[in-house]
């Protein structure tokens, strides 16, 4: 939703009631991911996208339906050998789309969570969407990862967890479980679909509930105030991270040189990324790029990166022999070959790539290729899916109420 929340909230303060479809599960060649949405407009207008065309007309005629019922719907979409170009996925793929009316009466909190999204603060909406008590659906609690000073709402013994708040979901346990899962998912920025049975137990079916997850940008920290540095930045920015250039030379380390950048940071590498994980400002999504390729910069900080709990990627750019002087230094220093074997070195994917914009677009192949599971082969030379990410296709038998 996040990419149609400006247009959204200029209704919703207004007013009005918007038709939202969202997009809540996907299968196989699914063209959106989870979290994508449409807005029908009370002027009959179409803002955003749940397939990059293939069912936005049966989206946008039940949105209609929906706002003028007031009962939300969840539809599932995929392949129509009939009628492939009006209702199916012509790529093959499956996904659910949960429709539902939008104001200020239905979601009252909606001005809240658009406010930290703007503001950078984690949040979560979680929605049931299916159920076998229709007076269940629809119902959503909003949750931040620390409880907050004034909560109202919802009566959930939270004690030291998370806050929550917004209509219960139907019954204390099931209102605390879904509220320790979408902290779980918030954490790591992750939208996603949980099950449950009627009453919120953990083994069983019955209830469904969409956690859409608004976490801040994922950072990307680049190391080494040079020219391949802003072409990085560029594409970081490009890809929706918040992009950190940190050089321990000022006449290097300036915004003029890094336009792109939301951060410079004259700081020596491996002090900014220690005082920054001793924050915990890195976490899972963060990516490290370390481009200094000079030993007094870059075997400091990568001593430091190596031995960091998990982060999304972490590379360092040299040609063949600094790689192994690198290598042999980060070795005295007392680092194991499972933790070496967490750096991508030489970085980036084997493009060919000279200048530094071509080498740029090599590295973000590399995180693109880490974060889905990608193999970095022609597709044209390969069968299969094109995607990585799905999970199994449902069954016939595993068709949402409607």
């Amino acid at each position: 939703m996040r990419e149609v929340l400006d247009e959204l909230m200029g209704w919703w303060d207004a007013g009005e009631t918007v038709g939202v479809g969202t997009v809540v599960g996907t299968w196989r060649s699914a063209p959106r991911q989870p979290g994508a949405s449409m807005l029908v407009g009370p002027g009959g207008e179409a803002v955003g996208s749940v397939s990059g065309g293939c069912v936005e007309g049966a989206v946008y005629e039940l949105g209609q339906e929906v706002v003028e019922s007031g009962t939300p719907v969840l539809q599932r979409y995929g392949i129509s050998d009939d009628d492939a170009f009006a209702v199916g996925l012509t790529c093959g793929g499956i996904l659910d789309v949960y429709v539902e009316k939008v104001s200020k009466e239905t979601f009252p909190e909606l001005g809240a969570v658009a406010a930290d999204i703007e503001a950078g603060r984690p949040v979560a909406v979680a929605t049931v969407i299916e159920h076998p008590d229709p007076a269940w659906l629809g119902r959503r609690l909003v949750v931040h990862p620390e409880e907050e000073d004034e909560v109202t709402g919802v009566n959930v013994d939270t004690e030291a967890s998370p806050a929550a708040y917004g209509t219960s979901l139907g019954s204390p346990r099931a209102d605390a479980a879904v509220i320790d899962d979408a902290c779980g998912l918030l954490a790591h920025g992750t939208t996603g679909l949980l099950t449950y049975g009627p009453d919120g137990e953990r083994r069983g079916e019955g209830m469904r509930v969409f956690v859409q997850s608004y976490a801040p940008k994922p950072r990307m920290l680049v190391f080494g105030a040079i020219d391949f540095a802003a072409a990085i930045a560029r594409v970081g920015s490009f890809l929706g991270y918040h992009v950190t250039v940190c050089d321990a030379r000022p006449i290097f380390a300036t915004k003029t040189r890094f336009p792109e950048a939301d951060e410079v940071i004259v700081r020596w590498p491996h002090d900014y990324l220690q005082e920054e994980a001793d924050a915990g400002r890195i976490d899972p999504r963060t990516v490290l790029c370390v481009l200094t390729h000079d030993p007094k910069f870059d075997v400091p900080v990568l001593e430091i990166a190596l031995r960091l709990p998990p982060v999304a990627y972490i590379g360092a750019m040299g040609s063949r022999r600094t790689h192994e002087d690198r290598l042999a230094r980060l070795r005295e220093a007392g680092l194991t070959e499972e933790e070496l074997g967490r750096m991508s070195s030489p970085i980036g994917l084997d493009l060919g790539a000279r200048t530094p914009e071509e080498t740029a677009i090599s590295i973000a192949a590399e995180i693109i290729l880490d974060r889905w599971g990608g193999r970095g082969e022609r597709l044209t030379e390969l069968d299969g899916p094109i995607h990585h990410h799905h999970p199994s296709p449902p069954s016939e038998l595993d068709a949402p109420a409607q």
